[in-house]
């Protein structure tokens, strides 16, 4: 019997209502504030509604720890990368930095090409962003990494492939929403 979306989201209504005390908690004892725990929570199930899929957990609960626990991992995966550019934004005079919009827009630019990248080999992630944001050459970067041209071109072509389906994988993703 195919699902409609609201039997679906009843479905998430009554995981929600079953669940939600025991999940907080479990996330709060991850990462030790009330209040990024109930936000993580709530990111958890907007995670799920946002699938419009039945969800035919025989154990709810392990459904649910599995679907926090990668939103937790893009959590940490966030705040590594927002800390990194905030460090970065700080060795530059402040006359130079891009205001609050520009720098949300940054970071969630750079999330979004970390998430494109992830999967790869590090070498291979590395060489790309070399000639991505530092425009430096194939045979510069083989050197710097220690490993041949045909290597770096090999992994260029792994990551701009991965890049390529990530984003078409995403906007068939958002037109189909």
């Amino acid at each position: 019997m195919p699902s409609t979306k609201a039997s679906t989201h009843e479905e998430i209504e009554h995981l929600y209502a079953d669940n939600q005390r025991w999940l907080q908690r479990w996330l709060y004892q991850k990462i030790g504030c009330s209040q990024r725990a109930s936000d993580l929570l709530q990111d958890t199930f907007l995670r799920l509604l946002g699938r419009n899929e039945v969800i035919d957990a025989l154990e709810p609960r392990a459904y649910l720890m599995t679907v926090a626990k990668r939103v937790l991992i893009d959590h940490w995966r966030r705040s590594r990368i927002e800390q990194a550019y905030l460090d970065a934004l700080a060795q530059i005079p402040e006359a130079y930095a891009p205001d609050p919009q520009e720098q949300l827009v940054l970071i969630e630019t750079l999330v979004e090409i970390d998430s494109m990248l992830d999967g790869l080999p590090p070498l291979a992630k590395r060489a790309f962003l070399l000639v991505q944001l530092d425009g430096m050459k194939q045979r510069d970067i083989a050197a710097l990494l220690g490993i041949s041209i045909s290597t770096v071109k090999r992994y260029l072509v792994m990551a701009a492939t991965q890049c390529y389906f990530s984003r078409m994988t995403s906007d068939d993703s958002a037109r189909l929403a």
